[in-house]
């Protein structure tokens, strides 16, 4: 994708939903999101990590194998991708994509898109070639839906009560220790331990006191 080394982001997405591979390697072995972060085009880089085919996700919304019904109903399989390649993984942004979509923002809805999450975490740990960023990516989602579910079912104003506890900050300094250990619930969950980037984000956070 040499338009990721030119910094060109729009083209880069229209280039990947063509159909453009982006683990192919060049002369030198490098893939295009490494030829990317090489020449300082960072932006470029987080469009080729953060995209996911559609046709992937497709895959879910039809039955498979014994199988009587998809997994996805394919009225979520939009709203679902538009969360899954989102650049802007703040829980509050997530939060906020769930709630103003009203097919998304349901206990059942969600519960069939964090298990088809969870299903594409594991495939893309076991895959041959593995993708821990994606991994973690929907791992992370599907532990901030499951916390969407336990708010749309016990508290009285739902996703808001969610997000207001996401932004309040601790007395003293502000700081949003609800957001915080969310985030540090969704690592410890991880269920890969072996992985890479799961002891890189153990080893960022471990010195960071509450």
């Amino acid at each position: 994708i040499f338009p990721a080394n030119l910094g060109n982001k729009e083209i880069t997405w229209m280039m990947l939903e063509a159909g453009a591979e982006t683990d192919v390697v060049n002369s030198v072995g490098r893939t295009a999101a490494q030829m990317a972060a090489f020449v300082g085009q960072h932006d470029c880089v987080t469009v080729i990590n953060n995209f996911f085919p559609r046709e992937r996700l497709d895959y879910y919304t039809k039955p498979q194998g014994l199988d009587k019904e998809p997994k996805l109903p394919v009225k979520l399989a939009g709203p679902l991708h538009k969360i899954i390649t989102t650049t802007n993984m703040h829980p509050v942004k997530i939060v906020l994509l769930v709630k103003e979509n009203p097919l998304l923002a349901e206990v059942e809805a969600l519960q069939k898109c964090y298990r088809v999450l969870d299903l594409i975490c594991e495939k893309c740990m076991k895959q041959k070639d593995m993708n821990e960023v994606l991994a973690m990516k929907m791992h992370y989602i599907s532990c901030i839906f499951q916390k969407c579910i336990t708010f749309l079912k016990e508290r009285e104003d739902k996703l808001d009560g969610f997000i207001k506890s996401l932004l309040k900050g601790r007395d003293k300094d502000g700081f949003p220790v609800y957001q915080e250990k969310l985030i540090r619930e969704s690592i410890r969950k991880f269920p890969y331990c072996e992985a890479t980037l799961l002891q890189q984000l153990v080893r960022s956070i471990a010195p960071v006191e509450i």
